[in-house]
C-alpha cells in the first residue's frame, strides 16, 4: 500500500505543470524578440507565452536537441598537468554523449584564442582535437578573445540553437577585446554561454559569472579538475531544462512589455522612443486581420480578373483568325518562320552576344556541334539556355541551403547539361549517318550505272534515302544550285558531319576528279572499304566489351558501396561525409578514380 501511495505521488509531481524562469529578454533583431525560458525540469514542450497578457506564436528551441555547439577549453600554463588530463577527459566524455544533431568545434585558448577543430556533426574531430590538446608555452589565457572567436564562429552556423561551453581555472589576462565586448559579440550571434570555473585559492568567479547571466546561460563551479565531470553533468541538465523562445512583437520601441510563461513573469522596456511609429505587424496578424484579407482577396481577385481576360482575349484572337484565314493569302505557320526572327524580344541581346563571342574558338566548337546535332538553335540562344539552366540548378541549390561552393558547382553542372545532351545527340547522329554511308555508296553506284550523272545519283539518294544522310545531302544540293563547287559542298558537308569515313569518300571522290576514271566502280570499292573498316571497328569492340564492362564495374563500385553504407549505418559513414579528413578522402578518391578512368578507357579504345 505504501509503494503505490508513492507511485501515485510520483506520477502527480511528474504530471504537474513545469515551473518556468524567464531571462535575458534580447531586443537588438526588433521586431523580432528572444527570451531564453529555464524550466524547473526537462519539458518536451515549452510553456505557453503570453505578452501584456495575449498569447503569441513563439519559435520555441530547445537547447538540449539540435544545436551548435563550442567547447572551449583553457590550455594555460596554470592547466598543466591533472588540471588539463581532468578537463580533456570530461569536455570527451560530453563530446561522446552528445545528440547525433549537434554540430561541435573545439577552441583552445592560452595566450591565444585557437580554433582547433571546425563545426561537425561526427564526434572524431572534435575528439581528435581534444586528445591532442597541449598545455600553451606561453604564459596568458585569452578568455574573452575565446568567447569573441566562438561567437563569430557560431554566428556562420545555421539557424537554430548556439551554445559555448567554457572552462577555466583563472581569469582573462592577455585578450585584445574587453569582458564587454565579447558579451556584445556572444548576444549579437544569440550564443547562449556556460562557464565551468575550476575554482582555486586565487579565482574569481565573478567574469564567468557575469558572462553565463548576460548570454542566458549559468555558470557551474568545479571544487578541483576530478569535479570537472559533475559540472558538465550539470551543463548537459540545463541544457535540457532550456528553451530559447522568438516571436515577432506588435509593441513599439519605448513600450513596457510583461512577459509570462507558466508561473513567471518578466517586465521589460523595449528601446528607443517613437509615438507616431506604428506597430509592426507580424505575418499572422497580417493574414487575419481585416484590411491584410481585404488586401490579399484584392490582390487574388485582380489577378484572376486579368487570367480570365487574357484567357479570352486569346481564345478571341485565335477565333477570328480561324474564320478570316480562308480570305487571307496563304502565311507560312509559326513553326516554319526563319530563325533570326525567333526570339525577336531577345535579337538585341542575342546579336551582343554573337558580337562578343563570336571570335572564340571555343564559339566555333559549339556552333559546329549544333550544325552536327542538327539542333535549330542559334549560338547565343544556347549560350543563354545553358546559362540559365547553371543558374536555375545554382538558385535550387542557394534555396536549399547548400554552403556557396556547392552553388558554384550547381551552376557549372547545370550549365555542362545542355552542352552534354547537344554532344550526345550529335553522337548519335554521326553513327546513324556511317552506318548509311555503305548503302548510300551502292545507291550512288547503281544510279551512276544507269547513266545518271554523279548530281542526279546525289538527287536519288536525297528523294529515297532517309535522315541524316538525305538531309545532308540536300544541303549540298542547295548550294551547289546556289553556285557552290559541288567538290567544295562536300567537303563542308565532311567537316559538318566530322565523320572520318565521310572525310575518306570525299577524298577519294576529289582525287577521281583530278585524274578522271569511272566514279561508279570507285564507290563501289569505297563502300566495300568503309564495309570492312565497320565490321573491323565492330569486332574490336566486341572484343573489348569485356574491358569495357569492368571499367564501369570498377568505377560504380565505390559510389554503389557508399550509398549502400549510408543507408545501413549512418552514424558509421558519418566522419566521411560530415569532417574535413573524410572531404579530402572524397577529393583524393575522385580524383585518383578520373585517372584510373581515363587509363582504362585509353586501354580498351581503339580508333581504325
Amino acid at each position: 500500500m505504501r509503494r503505490a501511495l508513492l507511485l501515485v505521488a510520483g506520477l502527480l509531481v511528474w504530471a504537474a505543470p513545469a515551473h518556468a524562469e524567464l531571462s535575458r529578454l534580447d531586443t537588438s533583431g526588433y521586431p523580432e524578440l528572444h527570451v531564453t525560458l529555464v524550466t524547473e525540469r526537462p519539458t518536451t514542450k515549452a510553456p505557453p507565452l503570453f505578452e501584456n497578457g495575449s498569447p503569441v506564436a513563439v519559435d520555441a528551441r530547445n537547447l538540449a536537441r539540435e544545436k551548435s555547439v563550442v567547447l572551449a577549453v583553457d590550455r594555460s600554463l596554470s592547466m598543466k598537468g591533472e588540471s588539463l588530463q581532468h578537463a580533456i577527459a570530461a569536455a570527451r566524455a560530453f563530446v561522446a554523449a552528445k545528440p547525433r544533431g549537434d554540430r561541435l568545434a573545439v577552441i583552445g585558448f592560452g595566450s591565444q584564442a585557437v580554433l582547433l577543430s571546425p563545426f561537425s556533426s561526427a564526434t572524431i574531430d572534435a575528439d581528435i582535437a581534444l586528445r591532442t590538446l597541449g598545455v600553451d608555452a606561453v604564459q596568458g589565457t585569452a578568455l574573452n578573445d575565446a568567447v569573441r572567436l566562438a561567437a563569430l564562429r557560431l554566428a556562420r552556423e545555421p539557424e537554430g540553437a548556439r551554445v559555448l561551453v567554457v572552462v577555466t581555472d583563472g581569469n582573462d589576462v592577455s585578450s585584445a577585446a574587453g569582458e564587454a565586448e565579447a558579451i556584445a559579440a556572444a548576444r549579437e550571434a544569440g550564443v547562449t554561454v556556460y562557464a565551468i570555473g575550476i575554482e582555486g585559492p586565487q579565482f574569481s568567479p565573478d567574469a564567468l559569472r557575469r558572462l553565463a547571466t548576460e548570454t542566458g546561460g549559468t555558470y557551474h563551479a568545479a571544487a578541483g579538475a576530478a569535479a570537472l565531470s559533475d559540472a558538465y553533468a550539470g551543463v548537459a541538465n540545463d541544457l535540457r531544462r532550456t528553451w530559447r523562445l522568438s516571436w515577432l512583437t506588435t509593441a513599439r520601441p519605448g513600450e513596457r512589455l510583461e512577459l509570462k510563461a507558466g508561473s513567471f513573469s518578466l517586465a521589460a522596456e523595449l528601446p528607443g522612443r517613437s509615438e507616431k511609429s506604428p506597430a509592426p505587424i507580424g505575418p499572422e496578424q497580417a493574414y487575419t486581420s481585416p484590411g491584410g484579407a481585404l488586401v490579399i482577396g484584392l490582390a487574388v481577385g485582380f489577378l484572376v480578373l486579368m487570367a480570365f481576360a487574357a484567357a479570352a482575349g486569346a481564345r478571341r484572337g485565335s477565333w477570328l483568325r480561324r474564320r478570316l484565314a480562308p480570305h487571307l493569302e496563304h502565311r507560312p505557320a509559326a513553326g516554319a518562320r526563319n530563325r533570326k526572327d525567333r526570339l525577336s524580344a531577345g535579337s538585341p541581346l542575342l546579336r551582343l552576344t554573337e558580337r562578343a563571342l563570336g571570335e572564340l574558338r571555343l564559339w566555333r566548337k559549339v556552333n559546329r556541334i549544333l550544325e552536327r546535332a542538327d539542333m535549330p538553335l542559334r549560338t547565343a540562344e544556347f549560350f543563354w539556355i545553358c546559362f540559365g539552366a547553371g543558374l536555375l540548378l545554382a538558385f535550387l541549390t542557394a534555396v536549399a541551403g547548400q554552403p556557396t561552393v556547392f552553388s558554384l558547382g550547381g551552376f557549372a553542372l547545370g550549365g555542362a547539361l545542355p552542352l552534354g545532351f547537344v554532344t550526345f545527340r550529335a553522337r548519335r547522329r554521326l553513327r546513324a549517318f556511317d552506318n548509311q554511308l555503305p548503302d548510300l555508296l551502292l545507291t550512288l553506284a547503281a544510279s551512276m550505272k544507269a547513266g545518271h550523272s554523279f548530281k542526279q545519283g546525289i538527287q536519288t539518294v536525297v528523294d529515297e534515302g532517309l535522315p541524316p544522310a538525305s538531309e545532308e545531302l540536300r544541303r549540298v544540293l542547295a548550294e551547289v544550285s546556289l553556285g557552290r563547287p559541288l567538290e567544295e559542298a562536300l567537303r563542308e558537308m565532311s567537316n559538318r558531319v566530322g565523320s572520318d569515313n565521310v572525310e575518306f569518300v570525299v577524298t577519294a571522290v576529289t582525287i577521281q576528279g583530278q585524274v578522271g576514271g569511272s566514279l561508279a566502280g570507285l564507290f563501289d570499292m569505297v563502300a566495300e572499304a568503309v564495309r570492312q573498316r565497320q565490321q573491323f571497328a565492330r569486332k574490336i569492340r566486341g572484343l573489348t566489351a569485356m574491358g569495357r564492362a569492368s571499367a564501369y564495374v570498377l568505377a560504380g563500385i565505390p559510389f554503389f558501396l557508399a550509398a549502400v553504407l549510408t543507408l545501413l549505418n549512418t552514424e558509421y559513414m558519418a566522419p566521411l561525409w560530415h569532417t574535413s579528413a573524410g572531404h579530402t578522402i572524397i577529393v583524393v578518391g575522385l580524383t585518383m578514380m578520373a585517372i584510373g578512368s581515363v587509363l582504362l578507357r585509353r586501354i580498351v579504345s581503339f580508333k581504325g
